[in-house]
């Protein structure tokens, strides 16, 4: 196992992945490769289950490139999930709500396990699109 080191006070990390179905799995392991080497091991399991599904989300729901954004500052951790859709996600629902649905858990997923989440319009870098995140305090 890789030696780990207390996590910095801020750092960021971007992974841009195609339209791929492997690009989940890609961002997983590559999610967990930067939580280890930064002394944040105690949040993968959760941290990987928010970027799953806010990967699948703009793997499966849009046309263009996606990027995985890890953000860690001020003691919490920042998972982002950016595509060239402009458009807002929809609403979670609560996971309690959705009773045997076959839809609609991703969103709520991330509601549910995350401290916070939101959405926003990107417009940078000649990239428009959206940047949906939520976070997770380390502490």
């Amino acid at each position: 196992m890789p030696e780990t080191v207390p996590a910095a006070d801020s750092w960021e990390y971007s992974l841009y992945v195609p339209i791929d179905p492997r690009a989940v799995t890609v961002s997983r392991h590559t999610l967990r490769a930067v939580l280890t080497v930064n002394g944040l091991a105690h949040l993968i399991d959760t941290a990987e289950l928010l970027a799953s599904e806010l990967v699948s989300n703009a793997v499966l729901h849009t046309k263009g490139p996606a990027c995985l954004r890890l953000r860690f500052r001020d003691g919490v951790l920042q998972i982002g999930a950016w595509d060239a859709d402009p458009e807002p996600p929809d609403p979670p629902s609560r996971l309690e709500s959705l009773g045997e649905a076959e839809s609609g858990r991703g969103m709520a997923l991330v509601r549910a396990c995350s401290d916070l989440w939101h959405w926003q319009p990107l417009s940078r870098m000649g990239h428009g699109g959206k940047l949906v995140w939520c976070e997770l305090n380390a502490a």
